[in-house]
């Protein structure tokens, strides 16, 4: 499969926001929107960030939009997140993604977060050579309750 970045284009955003309120990705990413099924909040969201200086993507496999990923925050605190469409899990789409998407920016130290028990998110983390840094609990809206996360850093 071929897995490519490019910029967010306006097309991409009804395909996210299908991804990103599929309730079984909702449970696995923990963390996210107080109601991810607001597409009005969606769409302010999503205009807010591609006003900003964050490094939006969107993942292609093969041609299709596959999801999403970035680099936001501030210089120093950065953090990556991707969302990658469930048919998709399993498939390497999120670590040859995430892998593209560090080579574009090498700006370092750079973080991600992680629901503790999301182990398909971690792994993709740690081959791309992320380490884990801390652990904390958080309440994550996309299960209704506090559970446990991990953050990782990518030193170099």
């Amino acid at each position: 499969m071929d897995i490519a970045l490019r910029a967010v284009e306006d097309s991409d955003l009804p395909v996210f926001f299908r991804q990103m309120t599929d309730p079984e990705a909702v449970r696995m990413a923990a963390f996210g929107p107080e109601d991810p099924y607001d597409s009005a909040a969606f769409a302010v969201h999503w205009k807010r960030l591609r006003a900003s200086s964050d490094v939006l993507r969107t993942v292609l496999a093969d041609g299709q939009v596959a999801g999403s990923a970035a680099v936001y925050g501030v210089a120093g605190e950065r953090e990556v997140t991707y969302w990658i469409d469930r048919i998709y899990w399993g498939r390497g789409v999120a670590t040859a993604a995430l892998r593209a998407l560090l080579a574009e920016v090498p700006e370092r130290p750079l973080y991600a977060r992680a629901a503790a028990d999301n182990t398909g998110s971690l792994r993709v983390l740690h081959k791309c050579g992320f380490l884990e840094s801390a652990r904390a609990r958080g309440y994550a809206a996309g299960r209704g309750e506090e559970i446990d996360e991990v953050i990782l850093v990518l030193e170099e």
